[in-house]
């Protein structure tokens, strides 16, 4: 059982956030902001949802693509990133 603090803090975190509805087996195409030092770009992932796991704030998803030469890249995203663009 979470603390009553604990719970409003994270309920004004996922306030306002517009999140997609998906699930395993989804393809999804995701744009992510990396910065560099100063700068900032936008990085564009291609892959299947592998996999959801937690709820709440700490909830994950993770989507593996194939890279090149038919090697497999997996990353894991916060579903409530502020990093992920769409």
């Amino acid at each position: 059982m979470k603390n009553k603090y604990i719970e409003q803090f994270e309920a004004k975190q996922i306030e306002g956030k517009n999140v997609p509805d998906f699930r395993a087996g989804d393809t999804l195409k995701l744009a992510i902001r990396i910065k560099e030092g100063d700068k900032t770009r936008i990085q564009n992932f291609e892959g299947i949802c592998i996999a959801r796991r937690g709820n709440g704030v700490s909830e994950t998803f993770i989507v593996r693509k194939m890279g090149a030469n038919n090697v497999g890249v997996e990353r894991i995203f916060p579903i409530y990133s502020e990093s992920l663009e769409s």
